[in-house]
């Protein structure tokens, strides 16, 4: 079977899951309850990618695959959209957003892609370059999206100079917040601390979220052997066995867990 015959297959199967005699659950779906399963498969999609399970990434992107076949069946019996449609949608966008590739336009750096992508954007009828920046999505990532889109059109900070003494400045004015026991001035001034080093890391070349991503998941492998280590020796995890937990997390960081 071919490839294009695959994808023909998943679209007529899930025709039949929504059909009069089709699955229940699958008949009783609109696009707002599918919310959160295309969310949740998505991040399984990530996590597949972030443990380097290669093989077993085609699975979880046939789950996002699915969402997006469901969420264009739903629209096909509302009449507002089918398959077709998306596919034309996002093939009429490639060829419009890369001049350069389909047109007569040249860009000889990733940045200068991503700058006349922007152009575009706009000329697309976009109020904001903010525009295209999800406000569902994780804060973190967020910030980092609004940052790269506001500098692409040159709102941006001369030098990482400039940076540094802004999160100098944020600590000070956090630490004067926490001393006047003000929860929303603290507040405040943490998200403006994250703000800024959301900044700095976009200078230094790296993405903010795939690195607190990459902590957490550094931080559970040894909380974990913590706890196991504290298992084996028949402790409890409590805060009067703090220093035997510090050492058991000292030993798993010379292990490279």
């Amino acid at each position: 079977m071919s490839k294009q015959d695959e994808f023909a297959r998943l679209v007529e199967i899930m025709s039949i899951l929504r059909g009069d005699d089709g699955c229940p659950w699958d008949r009783e779906q609109t696009h707002e309850s599918l919310r959160p399963y295309l969310l949740e498969e998505t991040y399984e999609v990530l996590d597949k990618i972030d443990s380097g399970q290669w093989e077993q990434l085609p699975d979880e992107l046939g789950d996002v695959l699915l969402q997006i076949v469901f969420h264009a069946q739903i629209g096909k019996e509302l009449g507002t959209f089918d398959i077709d449609d998306v596919a034309r949608k996002i093939n009429e966008k490639l060829i419009r957003r890369h001049p350069h590739i389909f047109g007569d336009a040249e860009a000889r750096t990733a940045e200068e892609v991503k700058h006349r992508w922007e152009e575009i954007k706009l000329n697309e009828g976009n109020k904001s370059v903010l525009d295209g920046v999800p406000a569902s999505q994780p804060a973190l990532n967020r910030a980092f999206r609004v940052q790269e889109k506001a500098a692409g059109v040159g709102f941006e900070w001369t030098d990482i100079k400039g940076v540094w003494e802004k999160l100098g400045e944020e600590l000070d004015e956090l630490r004067v917040a926490s001393e006047s026991g003000d929860k929303q001035k603290i507040e405040n001034e943490i998200g403006d601390l994250l703000f800024t080093v959301v900044n700095l890391a976009r200078f230094l070349g790296v993405n903010p979220e795939d690195a607190l991503r990459g902590t957490i998941m550094k931080f559970v492998r040894r909380f974990r052997f913590v706890e196991s280590e504290m298992s084996k020796a028949g402790m409890t995890m409590n805060q009067k066995n703090l220093e035997v937990m510090d050492g058991f997390w000292e030993k798993a960081k010379l292990q490279g867990i």
